[in-house]
């Protein structure tokens, strides 16, 4: 299970004093208004970092964080990713899990026969979708519904789905 969490990345710098623009990549888009710091990752960054200050521009977050105070700073972070320790996470509701922890999930049938691999979680409207990579590299989508997805522990990597008719 993963230890970290991606909440989201630098876009690129806003003004002049070191505010960056960042997207979302929580599902709470307020999400940075609850945080004191994060784990600024990437382009020789991976240090923690408080923040000084969130605010909105129209529909994009802007972030002031701790020793970066200047917009040629602020270019050096963008594409960093900014992370959060699991016990930072958000608490989920029951039957919610984490897409990173069902990554790789080995995925079985009811009848306890191994179906394939979990190798991506799409979102839709409506539900989402697994995809799921057979042993023969074919690549089969099921809907992330109560019919479908039987029982889901990631702590232990294990899915078991009920394959539906024309799934296959």
């Amino acid at each position: 299970m993963l230890s970290e969490f991606q909440v989201g990345y630098i876009t690129k710098p806003h003004g002049l004093r070191g505010e960056v623009k960042v997207y979302t990549t929580s599902d709470d888009p307020d999400r940075f208004e609850t945080l004191s710091y994060v784990i600024l990752r990437g382009r020789g960054y991976d240090r923690r970092v408080k923040i000084e200050r969130v605010r909105y521009v129209g529909d994009k977050t802007v972030l002031k964080l701790e020793g970066i105070d200047d917009v040629e700073t602020a270019a050096q972070t963008v594409g960093c990713d900014l992370m959060v320790p699991r016990e930072e996470a958000l608490e989920l509701e029951e039957n919610e899990y984490y897409i990173g922890d069902l990554i790789g999930c080995r995925v079985f049938l009811e009848d306890g026969s191994l179906f394939g691999v979990l190798t991506d979680v799409l979102p839709t409207g409506a539900n989402d979708v697994y995809e799921v990579c057979m042993e023969d590299g074919k690549k089969v989508l099921l809907p992330a519904i109560r019919e479908c997805i039987l029982d889901v522990q990631p702590e232990e990597e294990r899915i078991v789905i009920h394959l539906m008719k024309g799934l296959l």
